[in-house]
């Protein structure tokens, strides 16, 4: 719980922009003190939240916030 709530709440601060990568796994385990499958855990519950999206490949990016990049009146 301690790292899903740290980036949820770097995340809702704007520390991670919308479309900024996320710290690797290996660097979740290293800032936190955490295992893989625990930094693994809390970036999939920041996911099923809408706060991040995975590429496969390519690592875990802040999700685009409704309503950004949407123009009025296309």
């Amino acid at each position: 719980m301690r790292v899903r709530d740290a980036l949820a709440a770097d995340i809702t601060s704007g520390k991670y922009a919308p479309g900024s990568p996320l710290p690797s796994e290996a660097e979740l385990c290293e800032r936190f003190g955490v295992a893989r499958e625990t930094a693994r855990r809390a970036v999939r519950v920041l996911r099923e939240r809408g706060l991040v999206r995975t590429e496969w490949g390519r690592g875990s990016f802040v999700a685009e916030r409704a309503g950004e990049g949407e123009h009025q009146g296309d």
